[in-house]
């Protein structure tokens, strides 16, 4: 064998017949000039195990291996990046098998009962040097690529000896050289002046590593200055031309203008921009006019949870779960639809000539369906999933502007409704969307505007059936709307970030007021005033120094305030950031009670992990303890869990004497609803004191 001898050559024979494999095991024995080491499994798993650790030069696969089929052992392991040569065997009644095998990407093919050994040694001699040239045109077909790719930008074409450059007209003319210029600029260190100072290390390195022949080729993204001073953004290739012994003296090369492409593409991910997205929606919309009949989707994607695994492992594997993000959503998808990435963790896609929504929500579902598929980036496996808006075209959206905005908003009620789902966009929710914008708006300026005012409701103790201090809540005065409860734009407020001002404003308030009605009242004075700190408060990492500061200008002392944080707000992402801070609240000398006590699933977490003084029992339980026996016990445990370890109970909404004595009977420390009294504002709270004064009680008849 002209091109093996002074070689061992490995060879993988597939066969369930192991009188075929002693019969070619003897047939190499019998070629000369040749060492063969045969390698043999008999079925289609351990095949297949073996051509993955590409260990040989030759595949000698059988077409029958019992129930499997060699064939179908052919096309997998090309499918699976083969490049090994594979020569067929076929059964003397097989011959039609023969063009299947060659069609399918066997280098040859035997047929059994007729192999000899100058024949098996004519085929492997023959499969391996179809190899080698296969892969010599493969690489002049690719240098050829490169150079017509070249042909269609600016050429380049470094003499290492003389240290010249030909630059073509295009070339010069990307960068803005003048006809005088142009004759002048030859030279290399001519092109790296011009290389923004940040990308010029990485481009020259990468330039030494091709010319010393530590990479196949040289390619670098970087920027170029234009004769105007503006930067833009270029990609060189290039291949060198090396002597006998391996030294470079000549590389040739391209450079791509790549500012239309930054343009249009996201740099990340590859994927299209919101520009072109928008661009491909223009086109589209068009095409209905011409076809009323056409009909299109768009969906509008949020990664949910992408905020936690960016801050918590770092915007490096953030990024890489953005790419592999897009690479699941190109898979999920037909080729002639549009995906864009629009900025953060927010994608939109453009699903063409569908039949009904039914298409667009099997899409949706397909998609969360493969992003909730963990992604091991970096040595973590992280877990998403995705919030999906879908918007079909109409008569009423002309404008893709419009569709993507409905898609949006629909996006935005999926994730209210829990996300990891998919909701289809109808008028209703553009509504919707529309009053809450403008509440949003609004409650900007309520607190420039000082629309907001506390209103008060006393704390009762019931052992001693006094006032023990009052509930600080907030209420909005609309010039425009009226009165606007706190369960419409508490969450607007949480939402926006805008709780923390006004969570301010209403704590300032409170201990405000609160030094006030002591100081005219000196009976007041060991009263407490009770605050409701929200869920974006607690992550605040110097919230305690802001109390503090609070106290100190008001002039409260810290023991005649409390404040109240519930379950959902400390059993979250930033559990323990909570804990910390409200450590260090407790230092200040401040109380801390736990409110709606009982209506989450962590209740009793709660308890033991955060520095609590007061739980309050949630008025669900109060309303129902005369319903059943079974919801009194309920209360009676609570009352008695927290005796236990020394912590007070508050029921709130205490509206009838029934349950006033039913807490009682349980030795209920406190209480608070409309059988007291209702909210009060601060003129009606002064006369609430005066009226009760000096002993502040109230008596029960």
């Amino acid at each position: 064998m002209s091109n093996t001898r002074s070689q061992q050559l490995r060879i993988l024979l597939v066969e369930d017949d192991e009188d075929d494999f002693i019969l070619l095991k003897d047939l190499l024995s019998d070629i000369e000039g040749t060492e063969f080491t045969l390698e043999w499994v008999s079925n289609y798993a351990a095949a297949l195990e073996a051509v993955q650790k590409n260990q040989h030069e030759i595949y000698l696969f059988d077409c029958r291996l019992g129930e499997s089929n060699g064939l179908e052992l052919l096309r997998e392991a090309i499918a699976n990046g083969c490049k090994v040569p594979v020569i067929m065997l076929t059964g003397q009644g097989e011959r039609e098998n023969d063009l299947e095998a060659m069609q399918a990407g066997a280098a040859d093919y035997l047929v059994k009962g007729e192999i000899s050994a100058s024949l098996l040694e004519r085929s492997i001699r023959y499969a391996i040097n179809r190899k080698q040239t296969l892969e010599a045109l493969q690489e002049s077909e690719e240098r050829y690529a490169l150079a017509a790719q070249g042909s269609n930008d600016g050429l380049w074409d470094w003499n290492l000896t003389t240290n010249e450059v030909y630059f073509s007209e295009r070339w010069k003319a990307t960068i803005g050289l003048s006809d005088q210029e142009k004759e002048n600029f030859k030279y290399f260190n001519q092109w790296l002046q011009r290389i923004h100072p940040e990308d010029l290390e990485r481009f020259k390195m990468k330039l030494r590593n091709h010319l010393k022949g530590i990479t196949p080729y040289f390619e670098s993204e970087y920027r170029i200055r234009h004769c105007n001073g503006t930067y833009l953004w270029a990609l060189s290739r290039g291949l060198a031309v090396r002597t006998a012994n391996g030294r470079p003296y000549r590389i040739a090369g391209s450079q791509t203008d790549l500012s239309h492409h930054r343009v249009l593409y996201d740099q990340l991910t590859g994927l299209s921009n919101r520009t072109l997205f928008i661009d491909h929606l223009e086109r589209t919309l068009k095409r209905t006019k011409r076809q009323p009949d056409y009909l299109f989707a768009v969906i509008f994607l949020d990664c949910d949870h992408f905020k936690i695994i960016n801050d918590s492992l770092g915007h490096l594997v953030g990024d890489r779960l953005l790419i592999q993000v897009a690479k699941r959503l190109l898979k999920c998808l037909r080729p002639g639809d549009v995906v864009a990435r629009l900025g953060g963790d927010e994608f939109a896609i453009l699903l063409e000539n569908i039949r009904d929504i039914s298409d667009a929500t099997r899409v949706a579902q397909r998609i969360n369906d493969d992003l909730m598929k963990p992604f091991s980036l970096m040595g973590h496996l992280v877990y998403i999933s995705a919030s999906i808006g879908i918007a079909l075209n109409s008569q009423n959206c002309q404008k893709p502007e419009d569709l993507l905005r409905n898609a949006d908003t629909a996006m935005y009620r999926a994730k209210a409704l829990g996300k990891a789902r998919y909701e289809v966009f109808d008028t209703t929710m553009h509504a919707q969307v529309q009053a809450r914008l403008q509440l949003e708006t609004s409650l900007r300026q309520a607190l420039e505007r000082n629309e907001f005012h506390l209103n008060y409701q006393p704390i009762i103790s019931l052992s001693t059936n006094k006032g023990i201090g009052f509930e600080a809540l907030v209420r909005w005065r609309n010039p425009d709307r009226g009165i606007i409860s706190p369960a419409d734009f508490i969450p607007v407020a949480e939402e926006t970030g805008l709780i923390i001002p006004l969570g301010q404003w209403i704590l300032q308030e409170a201990c405000r007021q609160m030094k006030a009605w002591q100081e005219q009242f000196p009976v007041c004075r060991s009263l407490t005033m009770s605050v409701n700190l929200s869920r974006k408060q607690l992550s605040q990492p110097h919230l305690a120094g802001q109390i503090d500061r609070i106290l100190k200008g008001t002039g409260l002392s810290a023991s005649c305030l409390n404040l109240e944080v519930t379950e959902t707000g400390l059993m979250n992402e930033h559990e323990e950031t909570a804990a910390i801070i409200l450590s260090e609240i407790k230092e200040l000398g401040v109380q801390l009670s736990l409110d709606d006590f009982g209506t989450g699933y962590s209740s009793l977490s709660c308890i033991h992990s955060f520095p609590i003084d007061t739980l309050k029992l949630d008025r669900a339980f109060v309303n129902n303890m005369h319903i059943a026996s079974k919801n009194m016990d309920i209360v009676r445990a609570i009352v008695t869990l927290a005796r236990s370890l020394g912590i007070k109970v508050t029921a709130e909404g205490v509206e009838t004497a029934e349950q006033l004595a039913q807490l009682q009977i349980l030795k209920c420390d406190c209480a608070q609803g409309y059988f007291f009294s209702k909210p009060l504002a601060p003129e009606a709270v002064t006369d609430w004191i005066a009226s009760n004064f000096p002993e502040i009680a109230i008596k029960f008849a």
